[in-house]
């Protein structure tokens, strides 16, 4: 029983897919910075009030770096895979959807535990 024929996005590489993940990854990563804000500073404020502003978000940094690494591995770890993948077919499709989904996701996420919005949401009510 001979098996049927390839179809044409079978017959296809990895190429494409995998620019189209990059794409997605590198939005990703960038979309992260948009929840670091800058810090309010009066102009004639004390000469080390921009600093302390800024120290005061450092767990905002904290978020922004643990989910710029978060994507990141998640970055390698696809490129690591597609050394093993040489065509592409609905599954692999599927797949890498499902990891693009996850990985859009994480801006959200970060912006919504991030502790400038948690403290702006409790002060608010």
């Amino acid at each position: 029983m001979q098996s049927a024929p390839a179809t044409h996005d079978e017959l296809k590489g990895t190429a494409r897919l995998e620019a189209f993940s990059d794409g997605v990854f590198a939005i990703a990563i960038t979309l992260l910075v948009l929840n670091l804000q800058v810090p309010h500073v009066e102009a004639n404020s004390a000469k080390w009030a921009l600093a302390s502003a800024l120290l005061h978000q450092w767990p905002s940094y904290l978020g922004f770096v643990t989910s710029f690494f978060t994507v990141l591995i998640m970055w390698m770890n696809h490129h690591a895979i597609f050394k093993f993948v040489h065509k592409v077919n609905a599954r692999i499709l599927f797949a890498n959807g499902i990891l693009l989904l996850i990985t859009t996701a994480i801006p959200f996420v970060t912006g919504l535990l991030s502790p400038s919005r948690i403290s702006n949401s409790i002060s608010h009510t």
